[in-house]
């Protein structure tokens, strides 16, 4: 149990990094104009990372079709995504400015967390897959922790600028390097690759 809390710890943790940067810069939007409220920001992120996690769940059962030793191939999506990202951050070298983010009430912010990171359900599906009902159930319930979590990070964020510019400063680097990383993981311990060798 101890393993599948730190796991998804992990995983949340590793596919929200650039979540954090946005929340960040909507709690300072919020401060700075009153839109969108703090409550928008709060419902819009459980709404947003809930409709990704539900269409990881789906795309997860719809994989029960797949022979068990060949899903691991799966972490291949993660890690493809991580070495296009670290592309592009070598490509921009992290210089251009940062895109500035409006929303208006939760719906908006809901949109934002869905597009922010759709590239989530590509992690997600491998993860909920190899779990079972009871590890992803688990998982989940750690996941609405940490959204909680990560709503008061980014508003104690959203009242330090100097804090917010580091975060974009390196933010184009760490997020990439952790979808390799958890690539790396699932392909290492569902077997696959001995499979293939």
């Amino acid at each position: 149990m101890g393993e599948i809390i730190a796991a998804a710890a992990g995983v949340f943790a590793g596919t929200n990094v650039d979540d954090l940067v946005v929340l960040t810069v909507l709690f300072l939007s919020a401060r700075a104009s009153g839109r969108p409220r703090p409550w928008h920001i709060w419902v819009g992120q459980y709404a947003g990372i809930a409709t990704l996690v539900a269409v990881s769940a789906v795309a997860a059962l719809g994989l029960t079709l797949v022979p068990d030793r060949w899903v691991g191939l799966l972490g291949l999506v993660p890690m493809a995504l991580g070495v296009r990202g670290l592309i592009g951050a070598v490509r921009d070298r992290g210089d251009g400015p940062p895109e500035v983010l409006t929303a208006a009430n939760a719906f908006a912010v809901a949109g934002v967390t869905v597009a922010n990171g759709a590239d989530n359900i590509a992690v997600y599906t491998p993860v909920f897959r190899s779990l079972g009902v009871g590890g992803s159930v688990v998982t989940c319930l750690v996941f609405a922790a940490l959204v909680a979590v990560w709503c008061a990070a980014a508003s104690w964020l959203g009242s330090h600028p100097r804090v917010i510019e580091v975060v974009r400063r390196y933010g184009h680097w760490l997020v990439p390097l952790v979808f390799v990383a958890i690539g790396a993981v699932i392909l290492v311990e569902s077997g696959v690759l001995g499979q293939l060798l």
